[in-house]
């Protein structure tokens, strides 16, 4: 990282690297409670112009203490991501899962975005049971123990465990080495968690769609987390959307197929700056 900077509140932004070009593009990771460390691998496979962001709100991931933050971290969530866009000229936010959730919940970024790009996320709370539905399907008997632990002791090194044990849920076998290996050095922070658990996740629905900014929406076309048919609805079908599905891949898309998320920025990017 080149550059680390923080806003009034708290948010981390570390610049991953930067080419030629005026554009800024923040990733925000999902979880909650795992870093932007998760987006590193995206980061790399990107071949877009300007500078890349790493993205962490206060309190979350590895960003415990930022200097600015409030004594409850979690009284700026998620609105302030709306300093991270203004941290920086022309910003493109890139949301990860519940990160694409929280930019969808926050219409006051709207004055601020050259482009919004949606990475496995949806546009409502109306995933959530259908993950359940199908992590009973398919159970994962390291999950049921990793979580007993967890329960015991809600540590955040317990937290490590479970994600882990859930990779088979998160990557396709073909990724799946590299998909733990990932989990497995992620930091992790359980106040996220059970903060988005109570105030967030369950009763989410999207408070904005923008229509005059280019729109990347991609996910892996064998995702299990993030159910995607809440984008059929007609209000998110606008002109300005470009929409991927990325072959072979799951929960994290770049990992599997870089290539085809390289590509699909590639076009994404040569309708922001066209």
């Amino acid at each position: 990282m080149t550059e680390t900077k923080f806003t009034r509140s708290g948010v981390r932004l570390r610049r991953h690297s930067e080419r030629p070009g005026g554009l800024n593009w923040l990733l925000l990771p999902g979880g909650p409670g795992i870093g932007s460390e998760s987006l590193e691998e995206l980061a790399a496979a990107l071949e877009v112009p300007g500078a890349i962001w790493l993205v962490d709100l206060p309190g979350d991931g590895s960003n415990r203490s930022p200097p600015g933050a409030p004594a409850d971290v979690f009284d700026v969530w998620p609105t302030v991501v709306v300093e991270a866009a203004q941290a920086v000229p022309d910003p493109v936010f890139v949301g990860h899962s519940t990160g694409g959730m929280y930019l969808l919940a926050t219409p006051e970024l709207a004055p601020h975005l050259k482009g919004l790009a949606l990475l496995d996320t949806a546009p409502d709370a109306s995933w959530h049971p259908r993950y359940v539905e199908m992590a009973l399907a398919s159970p994962l008997p390291e999950v049921e123990a990793a979580m007993a632990v967890y329960e015991a002791d809600r540590c955040d090194a317990n937290i490590t465990a479970i994600t882990v044990a859930s990779a088979p849920w998160n990557f396709t076998p073909a990724g799946l080495q590299a998909g733990r290996e990932l989990l497995a050095r992620m930091p992790y922070n359980s106040a996220a968690v059970d903060w988005s658990d109570a105030h967030f996740d369950h009763v989410y629905a999207a408070r904005w769609w923008p229509a005059d900014i280019p729109i990347l929406r991609l996910a892996g076309a064998q995702d299990r987390i993030v159910w995607q048919g809440g984008w059929d609805a007609p209000r998110y079908c606008t002109p300005n959307v470009i929409e991927r599905a990325i072959p072979g891949a799951g929960h994290f898309p770049w990992i599997e197929n870089p290539d085809a998320v390289r590509a699909a920025f590639a076009d994404f990017s040569r309708r922001l700056v066209g």
